[in-house]
């Protein structure tokens, strides 16, 4: 890629940005190397790199590479046997500690989890634990061995150590004995890494010893004592030894590094490899960029593209594509009306794509690869070369049709501007005709009229337009393809003031031809600003017709519900009924039984009058439960509800806690005893809550004492975790079944079995229409093989 349109889009700029979110040196450096592409095999693997780091930072955060270093000169050195010192001892292990934390973090959080392109990378990591533990427990910090590095210097150490309290010792009783009167300070001090004592210099020959140094003024003698010096040498020669025994462990430790000397560079390229792919997706994140889709067909469609360089409060997207329809793309409109920052964010989002970076522009956004792209933009005076604007972007101009091919994309500013208008517009027209002859895509600028109509009649070449705003003498920096723009220099003066006479005169100036061009352009634009209304009215419908769909959707749902609840509960109450009527029915022959075979006609009347009266009252008490006015109350806001609060639902009549709280349509869930139903905040009122005791013992219809609780325990231990219905007609085994349920729910088993055979199906259908009511069971499934298949439903319960 030619470096003059690198320097031009200011494509420098953005790989400076890109290595300040590197974290280690040679990741920085990697950045600012970074060029585009024209492999779309390579920029696609790139730009999915890219993608997979994004999303890794989203799903685990980001991780830092900041240890990793330029280890050449080290791993140069540990190649020829040399030996490290403490400070790159240090930095190796720092470093693979670093690849330790980078591996760690790019293993799958789940056994089940795919792997992306970035998974071979952090899979291939070697961190050599070993090597940099063994370095940790030698050395301690840059200027520190520890004295468990080895036997050796520990025992050296030691002997140091005891030889300086004897040092001291020695010389403590001379301080503080006979030598006192002879001292200038009461203070052992170094000379020439010797223990000395400082000595008046008149009392020279009251102390044996040797003379090291004396002080700026001549009065104190730093004299060793002759007691000391034997305890002196001895010391120097174990620091000798000490050194000595560091240089042993650092070329050992050295030597154990330089057997990994191949895995620790080739840990290196892949960590600043990593650093790089994530310090471009960090990048995006912060400029809210995305990973464009890539064709070689030479098209491109940027959707709400934005210049990377503009702060995000003043840039405008805009929408611009090529490529398809047309293959060149002449832009029109006022000064500082965004034409300019067009071009560049056009030529500089593909220049970052075909980096592999992400560009900062909507989703489902496409580019293209461009072998070159070329851009003639700016003023460039040439004073150097004595050239004008003209001849500076001519000389430009002839160098771009000299290079440029089918595989290029070419960007000019103000084609052909800077000399006479006729003749400008004429060579614009000429220049842009070789091009589109060629098939080379390309994007310009101009105020020419000519360069408008050119466009208008020639196919393959579209016009656009920076959208002006006439009112506020301000552009809106959109662009409008498909539309030429208008200069509207009149409008912007008579606004600013010029007088309408001097605009009149300068309007007689005009050809026929250009005025009626004018006011077309103008008729297209106001046309166009009815059609955008229109379509932003249609906009506002379409949206408010979707959200009536949804809650028509929202309420059909609601209705849906309400209808399965209510014929749940007929079906419910039928069962009841024909349960009644089978009681009833048993009973009435079992009076009649009693009167016997010799029974007289007045115990049959008086059997038929007993059955008459029990129905009687039957159908008076249904009767009063139909006539039985609706209870009311008042109606409870969410404020007034707390979790934990005793209520009652009015047309249950149960009493129970709330658990949860009230959803939009003011449904939330119950806990009355072992059950949790669900209620609507319309049908609740609140009570006071009862004794404990009392409203278990209410509740379960027995004592809550400790030999209940006894009891309970037993049948909890004893409870099976299946039931067999099978022999057992469809009252009788659904009777068994509740049974069974609620002793199954309350001795806390998480899923039962209910043995109901295959036969016909009839049992089976029966203990389905029960389960679909028990507010208790979360689900219910037929068995699978080996589970018993059909002829078994296994019952989950809610926890």
């Amino acid at each position: 890629m030619n470096k003059r349109a690198l320097h031009i889009l200011e494509y420098d700029k953005i790989i400076e940005k890109l290595s300040e979110f590197a974290s280690s040196e040679p990741g920085k450096k990697m950045c600012l190397e970074l060029e585009p592409s024209s492999d779309i095999k390579e920029i696609r693997k790139n730009q999915q790199k890219t993608k997979d780091a994004i999303a890794r930072i989203f799903k685990k955060g980001s991780t830092s590479f900041g240890d990793n270093k330029d280890f050449s000169g080290i791993l140069k050195a540990l190649k020829i046997g040399s030996s490290l010192d403490m400070a790159s001892l240090l930095k190796v292990a720092a470093f693979l500690d670093n690849v330790n934390r980078v591996k760690t973090y790019g293993r799958p959080q789940r056994d089940d989890e795919e792997g992306d392109s970035l998974s071979e990378a952090f899979s291939m990591l070697e961190p050599l634990t070993f090597v940099s533990a063994e370095i940790r427990r030698c050395i301690v910090s840059e200027e520190e061995m520890s004295s468990d590095a080895s036997p050796t210097l520990k025992h050296i150490r030691r002997g140091i150590m005891l030889t300086n309290d004897r040092i001291h010792e020695q010389l403590g009783k001379m301080i503080n004995g006979s030598m006192r009167t002879y001292l200038q300070d009461f203070v052992v001090t170094m000379r020439d890494d010797r223990y000395c004592i400082p000595v008046k210099s008149e009392y020279k020959s009251q102390v044996n010893g040797i003379v090291h140094d004396q002080s700026s003024s001549g009065s104190t003698l730093f004299i060793e004592p002759a007691a000391v010096v034997e305890l002196n040498n001895k010391l120097k020669e174990m620091a000798l030894q000490e050194q000595a025994e560091i240089e042993k462990i650092l070329l050992e430790l050295s030597l154990k590094t330089a057997e990994h000397v191949e895995a620790i560079k080739y840990n290196s390229e892949i960590m600043t490899d990593l650093d790089f792919v994530f310090a471009k997706a960090s990048y995006a994140l912060s400029i809210n960029a995305i990973t464009p889709v890539f064709n070689d067909i030479h098209a491109f469609d940027i959707k709400k593209g934005r210049h990377p360089l503009i702060p995000k409060e003043k840039v405008v997207p805009i929408d611009v594509y090529a490529g398809r329809e047309f293959d060149m793309l002449i832009i029109t409109g006022p000064n500082t009306g965004g034409k300019t920052v067009t071009l560049k964010t056009v030529g500089l989002l593909t220049l970052m794509g075909q980096a592999g970076l992400a560009i900062p522009a909507g989703d489902r956004s496409e580019l293209s690869v461009f072998d070159e792209v070329y851009a003639d933009i700016g003023d460039e005076q040439s004073i150097e070369q004595s050239l004008s604007t003209f001849s500076s972007h001519m000389t430009n101009t002839v160098k771009i049709l000299e290079n440029a091919n089918e595989n290029s994309l070419c960007l000019f500013d103000e084609l052909g501007a800077g000399t006479d208008p006729t003749e400008g517009a004429a060579l614009a027209i000429s220049i842009l005709n070789d091009l589109h002859r060629r098939k080379i895509r390309t994007l310009a600028t101009t105020h020419y009229s000519e360069l408008k109509v050119y466009a208008l009649n020639t196919k393959g070449i579209q016009n656009a337009s920076c959208e002006f705003d006439v009112e506020s003498l301000r552009p809106t920096y959109k662009l409008l393809i498909g539309i030429p723009g208008k200069s509207n220099a009149f409008a912007i003066s008579s606004k600013l003031g010029l007088s309408d006479e001097i605009i009149g005169a300068a309007k007689e100036q005009i050809s026929t031809d250009d005025k009626r061009f004018e006011d077309l352009l103008a008729d297209l634009e106001k046309s166009r600003k009815i059609i955008e209304s229109e379509r932003l009215e249609i906009q506002q419908y379409k949206k408010e017709v979707e959200e009536l769909k949804a809650r028509l959707e929202e309420k059909s749902d609601k209705l849906d519900r309400q209808r399965d609840d209510i014929i749940r509960k007929a079906n419910e109450e039928a069962r009841d009924i024909l349960q009644e009527a089978k009681d009833f029915a048993d009973e009435t022959i079992r009076t009649f039984r009693k009167a016997g075979p010799d029974a007289t006609m007045q115990d049959l009347e008086r059997a038929r009058t007993s059955v008459g009266q029990k129905v009687s009252d039957k159908n008076k008490a249904m009767s009063a439960k139909k006539e039985k006015p609706k209870e009311t109350h008042p109606i409870l806001k969410e404020s007034q509800l707390k979790l934990g609060e005793s209520v009652k639902i009015v047309s249950m009549g149960l009493k129970g806690t709330i658990s949860s709280k009230p959803d939009k349509d003011g449904n939330l869930y119950i806990q009355c005893g072992i059950m949790r139903t669900k209620a609507n905040i319309r049908d609740l009122v609140l009570i006071k809550d009862e004794d404990p005791k009392a409203a278990m013992k209410k509740f379960y219809g027995r004592n809550t004492s400790s030999s209940g609780g006894k009891m309970d325990l037993s049948r909890a231990a004893s409870i099976r975790t299946e039931i067999n219905l099978i022999g057992k007609n469809s009252d009788d085994a659904i009777a068994a079944l509740d049974k069974y349920l609620d002793d199954a729910y309350v001795s806390h088993l998480n899923n039962v079995r209910v043995v109901h055979g295959k036969g016909a199906g009839i049992l089976r259908e029966a203990v389905h229409n029960y389960l679909r009511g028990v507010p208790y069971v979360k689900s219910f499934k037929l068995g699978e093989f080996g589970e018993g298949d059909a002829g078994v439903t296994i019952v989950t319960f809610m926890k």
